[in-house]
């Protein structure tokens, strides 16, 4: 399964996750950058600034819930 780590970065610590979303569009034409900041925005980052939210794509493994980091984006 795909899903988007969302992490804030703040300027004097490390970044923190703060939620993971997992990807159920089956049109992968509607996903965008855009549509995955929009997205972590509205879900689990209430009153970030955009600077300050970033995400990573995941694998998660269906059978183990291991999350794989995905090195192709």
């Amino acid at each position: 399964m795909v899903a988007y780590e969302f992490y804030v970065d703040h300027r004097s610590k490390k970044p923190n996750l703060i939620g993971i979303l997992p990807e159920r569009r089956k049109d992968s034409s509607r996903i965008t950058r855009e549509s995955i900041m929009n997205w972590g925005r509205s879900v689990v980052a209430h009153g970030v600034g955009f600077n300050g939210l970033f995400f990573t794509k995941v694998i998660i493994d269906d059978d183990t819930g291991r999350v794989i980091n995905d090195d192709h984006e």
